[in-house]
This record gives C-alpha cells, structure tokens and sequence, in this order.
C-alpha cells in the first residue's frame, strides 16, 4: 500500500494522458493517402477503392476517442497517483499509441482473399484487448490501494470491475472471430465503439 510521501495529484499524469492519446489520434491520419491515378483514370472510384483505409481510420478514431473519453471519466475518481498507477497508466498508453500501427496493417489487408487478412485483423483485436487489459488493472489498482475519490462497498467494486472487465472479454473475442471474418471484425469493433460512445453519453462519464 502506498504511503502518503508516495501519493501525488493525479494533474501531471491526466495532462501527459491527454498528449499521448492526442499525438496518438493524430498518428492515425498519417497512414491516409491521396490515391494515385493513371491517365483518364476517375477519381470517385479511386477514393471508393480505399474504402479499407476510411474504415480502419475511422473505427480506430472512434475507439481512441473513446478510450480517451474512458481514460478521464476513470481519473475524474481517482483522487491520488502513486508509482504504482503511473506505470500501470504508461502501460495503457503503450498500447494506445501502438494501435496506428495494426490499423495500417488491418486496412492493407482487409480485402485480402488470404491468410494475411485474419492475421491481422487478430493483430488489432490482440491491441484492443491488451488495451482494455490495461484499464482494467488500472482500476482494479486503484481500488486495491483506496485512491478513489469515495468510499465504494464491495459489491460496488465488484459491479464496477466487471464493467471493466466487459471489454477485455469482447475483443478477446474479435480476436477468434478474426479467423472467421476480417471484414466482421471491423464492423463489430466500430459497433462497439458507438455502444460505448452512446453508453458515455447516456451515462454522462459512465465507464467503458
């Protein structure tokens, strides 16, 4: 348990979250290309082939976003951070400022008739669920080691880590049904986000 010379105000560690989710959702729009067209070529159609990159662009967005949404609602309850949560909190950003790079990969691949397209559709569901892995141990951390802002029962901290916990189940299970469908996977991880996104708003800070 942390002592109370171990103990800081969460501001640092919200404002350097911010940046990195920031830097990271910036990250994103890198890998969008203008489509390069042969003579007399259309540029409709040339657009509507790179459909796969609007598509993993988009839903990678929407789940940053969301994750980011998540991350403040999260810290909004937190009353102190120690080393502890701070390294737990590095860990969740190392997979958020990792995802622009299976994002790439998933929309290079999403139409392939091959292997390559379940594999990488496992990629980014594998950094999803690593991802919501993260902000489940950042919760359960904090409630271990009392620094919310209020006094929650045990059957509160139960219901609140299942709700944590939700996540990391469901992208566990895009990662299967990776090998089933690429395209699949993607729709239901968009789907997923929306969920989450209208659940926030419906909730007003409530938890991813």
């Amino acid at each position: 348990m942390s002592t109370q010379s171990d103990l800081a105000e969460t501001g640092r560690l919200e404002a350097f979250s911010d940046g990195v989710f920031a830097i990271a959702i910036t990250l994103l729009v890198l890998e969008l290309r203008s489509p390069e067209l042969e003579e007399g070529e259309r540029l409709w159609p040339a657009l509507l082939h790179e459909w796969p990159q609007f598509a993993a662009y988009l839903t990678s967005f929407a789940i940053l976003g969301i994750m980011w949404v998540n991350h403040h609602s999260m810290f909004r309850q937190i009353q102190r951070a120690d080393r502890g949560l701070m390294f737990l909190n590095l860990l969740l950003l190392l997979w958020a400022t990792l995802l622009p790079f299976p994002t790439s990969l998933f929309a290079e691949h999403l139409e392939d008739e091959s292997s390559n397209a379940h594999v990488a559709a496992a990629v980014y569901s594998a950094n999803l669920t690593l991802a919501a892995i993260a902000f489940s141990l950042i919760w359960w951390y904090v409630l271990r080691n009392h620094l919310v802002d209020h006094d929650m029962s045990k059957a509160e901290m139960r219901k609140s880590l299942i709700r944590y916990s939700l996540g990391t189940v469901i992208y566990g299970a895009c990662i299967g049904i990776s090998f089933v469908s690429a395209q699949l996977t993607l729709l239901l991880v968009f789907l997923l986000a929306l969920y989450y996104g209208f659940e926030q708003v419906r909730t007003r800070g409530g938890t991813a």
